[in-house]
């Protein structure tokens, strides 16, 4: 597993190493000696899968609030999304900042969310499941979220917007 850095602090890439042979692949997904090695402190303690029917689509910005502040690994299994993690940690010297990658399925990557981060995504095919390691347990009552569309942020989403729920729709501006 290789961490790279982003220029939102504590917000990480991982590229997935496989081992390729003629039988296909072996990779590890998960290795939590690897995150201590760059000081990154997570214990997965729920594991959920999301599956998106239309391209367009957002999903978020989704968080939960202290004291069941979630870290997410995100990995994109089918299709391919546009992943954008916002860093809401007032302390932070990149409180309110952005970051977005591509995630498509065989590219061996994945994002590092921390706590005290909003995150999202938008689909960019039709037919996208992602799958999110936790660190903490969904707790409806902590859960929460931020615009999408928040000029406070001034996400550039890659393609025109389609489906966004209620829901993400209603969330507060900052």
């Amino acid at each position: 597993m290789k961490f790279i850095e982003t220029p939102i602090k504590d917000l990480y890439v991982i590229e997935l190493e496989p081992r390729i042979d003629e039988r296909g692949f072996f990779v590890r997904a998960f290795a939590q000696d690897e995150l201590k090695k760059v000081g990154l402190e997570f214990d997965i303690v729920q594991a959920n899968q999301s599956f998106t029917k239309k391209k367009g689509t957002i999903r978020g910005m989704h968080c939960q609030l202290s004291p069941k502040m979630d870290g997410k690994i995100l990995q994109c299994l089918e299709g391919k999304v546009y992943d954008v993690s916002i860093d809401l940690r007032k302390d932070s010297p990149t409180y309110k900042k952005w970051f977005g990658i591509e995630l498509a399925n065989g590219d061996n990557k994945m994002i590092f969310s921390p706590k005290g981060f909003a995150h999202g995504l938008q689909t960019l095919t039709d037919n996208c499941r992602i799958q999110y390691f936790m660190s903490e347990f969904y707790t409806p009552e902590y859960y929460s979220g931020v615009r999408y569309d928040d000029p406070a942020f001034n996400i550039k989403w890659p393609i025109p917007i389609g489906f966004v729920s209620d829901q993400d729709k209603s969330w507060p501006l900052m």
